[in-house]
């Protein structure tokens, strides 16, 4: 199922910031990630990804460091910042609320939230 591109806007970058509170991780990683985690409801490829992490890293909710991999290869990894963390905690709530009054209304069933 494919996500139409403005619950995309809402839904990707609270996804990212909850994948990156678990562990930090490189772009490429994250795009897979994000498919395999919502069986590829929020699949999304590089091209969306990446301005969305320059986002999220201007408004100081995640940091960035290059390193080289073992393999050789420079990765820029993304983690997390404080204000990331308040931010994420902030966005779960409303996705919470918005999830509850879905069931209620019988737009989505009861056990999603």
């Amino acid at each position: 199922m494919k996500i139409e591109r403005e619950l995309m806007r809402g839904a990707g970058p609270t996804a990212v910031l909850q994948l990156l509170s678990a562990r930090e991780m490189y772009g490429y990683e994250l795009v897979e990630a994000l498919s395999a985690r919502t069986d590829g409801v929020l699949a999304m490829g590089q091209s969306t990804l990446y301005p969305m992490l320059y986002n999220l890293e201007a408004k100081g909710f995640i940091e960035a460091e290059w390193r080289t991999a073992d393999s050789g290869r420079e990765r820029k990894y993304y983690h997390l910042t404080g204000s990331g963390r308040k931010k994420l905690a902030a966005d779960q709530e409303s996705w919470t609320a918005l999830a509850q009054s879905l069931i209620a209304l019988g737009i989505v069933r009861g056990g999603v939230a």
